[in-house]
């Protein structure tokens, strides 16, 4: 497959230097400023040292890239709110140009929804998005697989950043501003954190896999959701959970047509209680019962995989 890479960040560089393992090859790859453009290859290494050292990613402005030479465009730029742009304009060009699309950027499918599939469906190309919930973990193809009318809950631990300060709280009873404070010196956590700590990342996930469950019966957005985030927790709150065998964890979970995130007791010891920056996601079946598929939830590489592997099923 000849891949566009849209977004040179953590997941969109990682895709380009995994491809050549998975057999495919990089036409372009294109950061917010410039773009790489070779139809028979580019070389990424080179790519990506540029990049590395500040300099342009290529010669080429990153908006040729969609009348390029591609069988599936990589759409890994940052996720946006509301009308999901600049994302959604280039999920609609690779359509329009009967080219595939697979997605790391959450904003088309969490805000979007229905666009995204209208266009779709008048399009030879086809979208997916394993890689928007829950990095690595094949949430959305098990869903797919078990076929979505058979899942009547979902739900799971969805941000590591928000997971890895709780998990240090409960630990070590230290307060939030210090663990967030050393979350940020070791790249868990982002200079400003408002997105995984106040439950944004972990609801836009939920509102992507509402809308996969609901099969278009009915479209939900960022606006749909009840959010909580983590920021008033104190410490005190973790050590009266530990008392009773419980612990608190920033849980998502779509249920019976809603979508709510915010802060649970959940048992210590249970699936629910991942620690570190793992996620969980938990799937409630009609005829199965209770599937757990527990992993690394974030990351280059690992977000990369969940991307090669969406590639891998257009095939």
């Amino acid at each position: 497959m000849k891949l566009a890479i849209l977004g040179a960040g953590a997941v969109g560089r990682s895709v380009a230097e995994l491809a050549g393992e998975y057999g495919h090859t990089v036409t372009a790859l294109a950061d917010s400023q410039s773009a790489a453009i070779d139809a028979s290859g580019i070389d990424v290494a080179h790519a990506l040292d540029r990049k590395e050292r500040g300099k342009a990613v290529g010669a080429e402005s990153p908006e040729t890239v969609l009348s390029g030479d591609y069988d599936v465009l990589v759409e890994a730029t940052p996720t946006t709110l509301g009308d999901a742009e600049p994302g959604f304009s280039h999920v609609r060009a690779a359509l329009e140009a009967d080219c595939d699309v697979v997605l790391a950027n959450k904003g088309p499918v969490a805000e979007r929804y229905a666009d995204v599939r209208a266009l779709e469906r008048e399009s030879e190309g086809e979208v997916l998005f394993e890689a928007t919930v829950a990095g690595a973990i094949p949430a959305l193809s098990t869903i797919a697989d078990m076929g979505s009318r058979n899942i009547t809950a979902v739900r799971g631990v969805l941000n590591g950043t928000a997971n890895f300060i709780l998990t240090r709280m409960a630990a070590e009873g230290l307060g939030y501003e210090h663990v967030l404070a050393e979350a940020q010196d070791l790249g868990v956590a982002e200079a400003d954190p408002t997105f995984d700590v106040e439950g944004t990342d972990a609801a836009l996930k939920c509102v992507i896999l509402a809308n996969v469950l609901a099969e278009g019966a009915r479209e939900y957005t960022l606006a749909d959701a009840e959010v909580r985030g983590i920021s008033s927790i104190p410490p005190s709150a973790l050590d009266l959970a530990a008392e009773d065998g419980e612990t608190i964890r920033l849980i998502g979970e779509v249920s019976d047509g809603s979508v709510r995130v915010g802060p649970r007791l959940v048992p210590e010891h249970g699936a629910l209680a991942v620690s570190g920056t793992r996620n969980i996601v938990q799937l409630e079946t009609k005829h199965a019962g209770r599937l757990n598929i527990s992993g690394r939830g974030a990351g280059g590489p690992e977000t990369a995989t969940a991307v090669l592997a969406d590639i891998g099923r257009l095939r």
